[in-house]
C-alpha cells in the first residue's frame, strides 16, 4: 500500500481511496464478495483480501471535476500491483462488480466513485477452477499489435513502417 500511496498524481491531489476487506474479517469480506459478478465470485472467494478502489472526482483545490482522477487512481493501482508481484503476491483487477451496491454497503460519498475491486493473494491452481474459467485462465494472452495503438502524424497513422515494431528507444 505504501507504493500506491507514493504514486504521482495531478497537482499531488492523490484522489485514490482504498477499502480493504480481509478474509479474517468475514463480514466485510463477504459484503465485498457479494458485489462481484457471478464468474468473479467463483474464484475470488479464495483470495486473501479484496480492495475496493475509489477515485475522488472533484478537485480539492479547484472544486471542479478532476479529469485526471481515474488516471491517477490507475497509476496508484499499477504501483501497488508491481510491488505485490515483486513479493510473489498476485493482484487480479476486476471491473466485474456492482459499483452502486458497494457505494451503498460501504457508505461511499457522492464525490467518490467505486472503480474496481482487487483480489489479492497467492496464485492458486487452475485445476481448482470450473472448466470454462480454467480454459480462460490457461489460454494464451493476446495483445493488440503495436501498430494498432501507437500513431504518428494523426490518429490511426501507425508509427511503425510495415512490420517494423522494435522497441522504441528513448
Amino acid at each position: 500500500m505504501e507504493t500506491a500511496r507514493w504514486a504521482p498524481s495531478s497537482i499531488n491531489q492523490q484522489p485514490w481511496r482504498f477499502l480493504i476487506a480481509q478474509k479474517d474479517d468475514p463480514e466485510t469480506f463477504n459484503k465485498l464478495l457479494s458485489s462481484l459478478n457471478t464468474n468473479n465470485q467463483i474464484w475470488a472467494k479464495n483470495a486473501s483480501l479484496f480492495i475496493l478502489t475509489m477515485a475522488r472526482i472533484d478537485s480539492e483545490i479547484t472544486k471542479q471535476i478532476n479529469k485526471h482522477a481515474l488516471y491517477d487512481l490507475g497509476n496508484s493501482v499499477t504501483h501497488l500491483t508491481f510491488q505485490a508481484m515483486t513479493m510473489g503476491i498476485y493482484v487480479r483487477q476486476m471491473g466485474g462488480f456492482d459499483p452502486e451496491k458497494t457505494r451503498a454497503i460501504f457508505a461511499v460519498p457522492d464525490n467518490f466513485i467505486p472503480v474496481s475491486v482487487l483480489a489479492i493473494g497467492y496464485k492458486g491452481s487452475p485445476e481448482s477452477l470450473l472448466e470454462e474459467l480454467k480454459k480462460r485462465e490457461l489460454a494464451v494472452r493476446r495483445r493488440k499489435d503495436l501498430s494498432e495503438i501507437i500513431f504518428t502524424g494523426k490518429f490511426g497513422d501507425s508509427f511503425f513502417k510495415e512490420q517494423d515494431q522494435e522497441v522504441i528507444k528513448i
